[in-house]
């Protein structure tokens, strides 16, 4: 027989969720991000090399990511994402 034991709630339990939710959201952030600059980069019609792919793929910071699609729009060709002068 099972126990119900969803009602106990203690200070470590509850910790150890939070540190959980945030890193699924980080995750999540980090996820959507290089979808995103990968979207950009294919309507803009450049080349996305396996290199540039499995670089943006892998990253986990979302600010990053951020600044890489930001320059996804302007940018000459796909790896320019990369340059700080984008």
């Amino acid at each position: 027989m099972a126990v119900d034991l969803s009602f106990y709630k203690s200070y470590l339990s509850e910790e150890i969720r939070d540190e959980g939710r945030e890193q699924g959201r980080t995750q999540g952030a980090a996820q959507r991000g290089a979808e995103d600059v990968l979207l950009v980069l294919q309507q803009r019609g450049l080349d996305v090399s396996d290199d540039v792919y499995t670089r943006v793929t892998d990253c986990s910071d979302p600010e990053i990511l951020r600044q890489w699609l930001t320059r996804a729009v302007t940018a000459p060709t796909a790896e320019g994402i990369f340059d700080e002068a984008g």
